[in-house]
């Protein structure tokens, strides 16, 4: 275990390895981040996202924001996964069954991204990959929410690299394009997980994100439709929906009644940060509520080398939640 100085937000949780796309839990009263884990390289970065090689993951936590960050060590590596072939993109964690169970994308042996599952007796892992991808699954960025009557959902998809525009016909067409800019969005895909976490119960159904009048958000519009990396949090009886504008490069969410939409946008959580990507969670922690995110300060700018951050999570009366700037140091 490698341990590190305090947390401070807005500053790098860890140094000594790069981190992303941090996934954070409570759990047995600590605090549990699961992010991916960047290689320090340099080769050039494209569209694709073929910079992004990361080949494990490692397990973070904290007792509390006063006390210093763990580095658990690597908790899952692609060597063990027999299915996957590369690229452990960003994952996310969930706890039923008296298990913690690990949700990771990955390109399988035909190039294709698929979303597998391990899981561990212990949150800071190790953890055990399941023998194949989760029958039905595709593209990245997994998301689970245990809803408080214990029905478990699983929210994924990612534009470009992520493949999720090749999915539209419900098989993978690999020249496939998305949708014109003046017609809706691509929306996240939410499946029911079956109770053993372990696989979908049904087929994975598009989510529909639309304005304050009920129409649908239009794929041309950058500021607000979906991009990638989905997050799922509860409060005050609504569901929201947060994730990346992708080639805008800010955090938004919409809010619902349903766990499977539809979402009404509401705004934006998080102004755009140095690097290309951006990509959340949002947790509860006693009675205040965080955002842990990333970007590329710690590499001074390079889109692939990348640093797990945390900042304090305000709502407003109405519900919708205040922005977030990410160097207020720099005001």
């Amino acid at each position: 275990m490698n341990q590190q100085h305090l947390p401070k937000p807005h500053q790098p949780l860890v140094t000594h390895i790069f981190t992303a796309d941090p996934s954070a839990h409570v759990y047995e009263g600590k605090i549990y981040i699961y992010p991916s884990h960047d290689l320090d390289h340099d080769e050039p970065s494209n569209d694709n996202g073929d910079q992004y090689k990361m080949e494990d993951y490692h397990v973070l936590s904290m007792d509390n924001f006063d006390s210093p960050v763990v580095d658990h060590g690597e908790a899952l590596h692609l060597r063990d996964i027999p299915w996957a072939s590369k690229q452990l993109w960003a994952p996310d964690a969930a706890y039923k069954n008296n298990t913690y169970y690990l949700f990771f994308p990955a390109r399988d042996h035909d190039d294709i991204f698929r979303l597998g599952v391990a899981t561990s007796d212990s949150p800071a892992g190790p953890f055990t990959p399941q023998p194949n991808y989760m029958e039905g699954s595709f593209s990245i960025d997994p998301a689970v929410l245990v809803d408080d009557d214990n029905q478990s959902y699983i929210y994924f998809g990612g534009l470009w690299g992520g493949q999720l525009e090749k999915w539209q016909t419900g098989s993978f067409v690999p020249d496939a394009e998305g949708p014109a800019p003046d017609q809706p969005a691509l929306g996240p895909q939410v499946a029911l997980l079956s109770d053993d976490m372990l696989s979908f119960q049904d087929k994975p159904v598009e989510i529909s994100i639309v304005d304050e009048d009920g129409n649908p958000i239009l794929a041309g519009d950058e500021e607000r439709r979906y991009f990638e990396g989905p997050w799922m949090h509860k409060y005050n009886g609504y569901y929201y929906l947060s994730y990346s504008t992708g080639s805008t490069h800010k955090l938004v969410y919409a809010i619902g009644k349903n766990p499977m939409g539809p979402f009404t946008f509401k705004g934006e959580i998080l102004s755009p940060v140095i690097g290309w990507t951006t990509h959340h969670s949002i947790v509860q922690v006693e009675d205040k509520w965080y955002l842990f995110y990333h970007d590329s300060s710690l590499s001074e700018g390079v889109n692939h080398k990348r640093c797990v951050k945390y900042s304090e999570l305000k709502y407003n009366e109405d519900g919708t939640i205040q922005k977030i700037n990410p160097y207020p140091d720099a005001e």
